[in-house]
């Protein structure tokens, strides 16, 4: 009997979600946003985007247990992490792999471009973990919210969009839709140490790098709409986002919650989110 229970414990701690599922729940929305908006933005549906999502959604999961895994060698986590951890990462790989295998057998070899910038990155990443120095490096995130953005060309071209000049667009647009969200989430912690509000003068002058950050994404979203590049509720999106980065620098979050701070964030990229699918779908009627 006490032998079968300890033959049972490594399977009941694979199944832990803590293994599986990453910690940050604001960071879902920094691929499934891209995704959402490139396959709208084509106009039609292709069921290799079916195929696409769940190769994206392993992806994206493999994080999470690779770090564990590093963290085991370097004695932050316990040694008994490292087998369901590496259960998991395996698990995570075959499915990448057969999903980005079908997908290149459907012709979609374009998607070979997008996978490269994403490697060093994650190597970048995991290096840092290694280290201890994985929290608040904003250069990492913001540089790994540009690869997460690459779902928008990913999904534009499986799901039959032919532009490429649109493709690329959508994607520098939803990276710095997802760079300037960062940037303002840094900004609200950072306030939320503060004793006072302070002065206006000085909220202004500690906010300058986000408003900067979304006075330049809604300039470059009116560019592309005159173009004809993109629908306008694109680019109310963008003044919507610029209007709550400006509620946020007038508004310290003194004394907030990193939750409540962290889900009023994911609030207004899915606002965002929601109003550019809209957008592109009436566009194509």
């Amino acid at each position: 009997m006490e032998t079968c229970l300890k033959m049972n414990l490594p399977k009941q701690s694979v199944l832990k979600k803590k293994y599986s599922v990453p910690t940050e729940h604001g960071s879902w929305i920094w691929w499934i946003g891209p995704l959402l908006i490139g396959a709208a933005a084509a106009g039609t549906f292709k069921p290799d985007l079916i195929g696409l999502t769940i190769t994206m959604l392993a992806a994206f999961l493999f994080r999470q247990p690779a770090s564990i895994f590093v963290k085991t060698f370097s004695r932050r986590r316990p040694e008994s992490d490292r087998l369901p951890a590496l259960t998991w990462g395996l698990f995570y790989a075959a499915v990448m792999l057969t999903g980005f295998l079908f997908l290149l057998t459907r012709g979609h070899t374009i998607l070979l471009y997008l996978i490269i910038p994403g490697i060093p990155v994650f190597i970048w990443h995991l290096w840092l973990i290694s280290r201890r120095a994985e929290r608040g490096q904003r250069g990492i995130e913001l540089v790994g919210a540009g690869v997460l953005a690459l779902a928008a060309p990913a999904a534009y071209w499986v799901n039959g969009g032919t532009q490429d000049r649109l493709a690329w667009i959508l994607w520098g647009l939803t990276w710095l839709q997802s760079a300037a969200s960062i940037v303002l989430v840094y900004l609200r912690l950072a306030q939320r140490r503060q004793e006072t509000s302070g002065e206006l003068k000085g909220r202004l002058l500690a906010g300058l790098r986000t408003l900067g950050y979304h006075l330049f994404n809604l300039a470059l979203a009116i560019f592309f709409h005159i173009e004809g590049q993109i629908p306008l509720l694109v680019v109310v999106a963008f003044a919507l986002m610029l209007l709550d980065a400006l509620d946020g620098v007038l508004r310290p979050a003194v004394g907030v919650k990193p939750t409540r701070i962290g889900l009023r964030q994911l609030s207004m990229s899915s606002l965002f989110v929601a109003l550019s699918v809209t957008g592109f779908l009436l566009a194509d009627l």
